[in-house]
C-alpha cells in the first residue's frame, strides 16, 4: 500500500478532505502525508490548524504514491512545485482527487486540457474575482463527481460521493458491496 497525499494551504475547506483522508487510512490501511509550501502551520476555513508532515519539494522525492487529494478553498496562488507534483502523479498514474474549487490546480498544471471535470466555481465566480479563469470550460461537466481516467473532481457539496469515488479507485475496502454499504448508511435521511 501506498502513500497518500493532502495538500494542505491557509483557507482549504477541510471538511471536504477529512471523510475520505479517514476513510483511505481506516479502510484502506493508506499512510496519510499532508503537504504544503513549507513546514509552517496552516490554518483550515473550520479554524483548525494543521501541521504539514512534509513540504512539496520532499513530495517530490516520495516513492509509491497513490494519490493526491486537494481540498478546496479561495482562488489562489501555484507555486511551481504544486505543478510539478501534479504532473509527476498524474505521469504515473496515480490518482489526482480535487474537490470545490480545488480543480483549479489541476486546470493551472493543464490535467484539465485533456479530462472531464467538475467544479463549484463558476465563470461568475472567476469574474468577480477578477482573475484569470483555470479552468477550461470546454471539459467541464455539471455534475456532483465527475471521474475521467486518474482524474476525480467533485463539487463541494459532493464531499461525500467524492469520498466514495477515491475509495473506489483505490480499493479502499475488503469489497465493494461494504464500500456500498456504507455510503448508503451515510447518505440515508
Amino acid at each position: 500500500m501506498g502513500n497518500v497525499l493532502c495538500f494542505v494551504y491557509n483557507e482549504m475547506a477541510d471538511f471536504e478532505a477529512t471523510l475520505v483522508l479517514h476513510l483511505v487510512r481506516t479502510r484502506g490501511k493508506r499512510r496519510i502525508v499532508t503537504i504544503a509550501y513549507d513546514r509552517e502551520p496552516v490554518r483550515s476555513q473550520a479554524g483548525l490548524t494543521y501541521l504539514p508532515d512534509a513540504t512539496l519539494g520532499e513530495a517530490l522525492e516520495m516513492d509509491e504514491v497513490e494519490a493526491l487529494i486537494l481540498p478546496g478553498g479561495p482562488i489562489g496562488e501555484q507555486r511551481p512545485e504544486l505543478t510539478e507534483l501534479i504532473r509527476k502523479i498524474h505521469g504515473e498514474g496515480g490518482l489526482l482527487a480535487a474537490i470545490c474549487f480545488a480543480p483549479q490546480f489541476l486546470g493551472r498544471a493543464g490535467i484539465l486540457d485533456d479530462h472531464s471535470f467538475t467544479t463549484s466555481c463558476s465563470e461568475e465566480n472567476i469574474e468577480g474575482l477578477g482573475v484569470l479563469d483555470p479552468f477550461p470550460r470546454r471539459n467541464f461537466v455539471d455534475r456532483r463527481v465527475v471521474r475521467d481516467a486518474n482524474v476525480l473532481t467533485a463539487q463541494g457539496r459532493a464531499f461525500v460521493d467524492f469520498a466514495f469515488g477515491v475509495c473506489d479507485y483505490l480499493h479502499a475496502f475488503d469489497s465493494p458491496a461494504k464500500m456500498e454499504a456504507m455510503h448508503r448508511d451515510i447518505k440515508a435521511d
